[in-house]
């Protein structure tokens, strides 16, 4: 099984992450054209764009609860569920149900009635 590293970001390290981000994107466009014949390899360099416009679900993960039925079916509106996470504490990036970082909340400077997140640490799978 891989074992996940959490990095911090660093001042500068925003053209790191530019470099991973077109890293990734060089690494799917290999995977689209491996094993692909040599007319269809042609295409796929064309159709890069194919892949980059695919919709990934992204969920931001305040944190969780665990509590027996009991309780859960005793929930009725208006009622408080404890989370496991403090005020103040990263909260967790995930695409399609895998953890990729962790950050913090923060309010939109160009739409202050909606939140945002500003990553604070970028996490990798160790290979």
């Amino acid at each position: 099984m891989n074992e996940a590293t959490v990095q911090p970001l660093q001042d500068g390290d925003e053209e790191e992450l530019n470099k991973a981000i077109e890293e990734l994107r060089g690494v799917l466009q290999d995977d689209t054209k491996a094993g692909a014949p040599q007319a269809a390899r042609g295409m796929a360099a064309g159709n890069s764009n194919v892949i980059m416009n695919i919709p990934v679900e992204v969920q931001i993960v305040l944190g969780g609860a665990e509590m027996p039925v009991s309780d859960l079916l005793a929930l009725q509106k208006g009622s408080t569920v404890a989370l496991n996470r403090r005020i103040g504490e990263p909260v967790d990036v995930m695409v399609n149900g895998r953890k990729i970082a962790r950050g913090e909340i923060t309010v939109l400077e160009s739409d202050p009635s909606r939140f945002g997140v500003k990553l604070t640490e970028i996490i990798n799978a160790a290979k």
